[in-house]
């Protein structure tokens, strides 16, 4: 029998972990049970009504969080002369063409989020294999092909997150640290969950929004009515 660390068995008491918490309930459980010595991130997690594997059911988007998403990212945006000027000066941490390119295929990877301007999709396109995998591969349905570079970045720097959904039907993404108080996080996190409901795809059919939960990094989850972060 698997043996369950005694920080785990405390965070779970006091939570059925068969009920569904309204949304403010559920940020003060997760709050009060994440005791790590650093800030925990706090995660929601959508199970949708949805089968990937068939085009007209893929769900993919952006959000822009209202508070930030306390995690500071860094940008790598590929771009040449006057976009690459842009890039940098609005707080891109790193700028580049084909010395970018060859850096990644080459396998470093410092950055967190990568935008690239529609003419340099030819080069950056040779690192599908590279990116794709790591869910960075820039996209303009999500704003990362784009000339309004500018933009871009503050969107990224300020606590904008992409999502997309898995093979089991789930996404997934970090919507604020506990430091934020209860009332930013619900924020935070009806925000998503409206991106995601706005993101339904043609081909769902039946409850597109079928379980929603929370947790800290090293928190339980807890589950939440999903009415409630959909403002119902």
């Amino acid at each position: 029998m698997a043996h369950i660390a005694k920080r785990v068995v405390k965070g779970r008491e006091g939570i059925d972990r068969t009920k569904l918490y309204p949304l403010t309930e559920a940020v003060g459980l997760v709050k009060e049970r994440a005791t790590a010595k650093f800030d925990e991130t706090v995660e929601v997690s959508m199970n949708l009504g949805v089968d990937p594997r068939h085009a007209d059911q893929m769900v993919r988007g952006v959000c822009n969080l209202p508070n930030g998403s306390g995690r500071v990212l860094r940008v790598a945006v590929f771009a040449r002369g006057a976009k690459a000027e842009e890039a940098k000066k609005a707080g891109a941490d790193i700028v580049g063409a084909e010395d970018l390119v060859e850096i990644v295929q080459k396998g470093t990877i410092d950055f967190d989020r990568c935008i690239a301007t529609p003419d340099m999709m030819p080069l950056v396109g040779r690192l599908g294999k590279v990116l794709g995998p790591r869910g960075l591969m820039p996209n303009p349905k999500v704003g990362t092909v784009t000339m309004d570079l500018t933009t871009a970045v503050a969107a990224s720097k300020g606590g904008s997150v992409e999502f997309r959904v898995e093979k089991a039907g789930i996404v997934h993404a970090a919507v604020g640290k506990v430091s934020f108080t209860a009332e930013k996080l619900a924020e935070n996190i009806k925000a998503f969950a409206d991106s995601v409901a706005k993101a339904k795809p043609a081909g769902a059919k039946g409850t597109y929004i079928q379980r929603v939960a929370i947790s800290s990094t090293m928190g339980p989850g807890v589950k939440i009515e999903p009415n409630t972060v959909l403002g119902g």
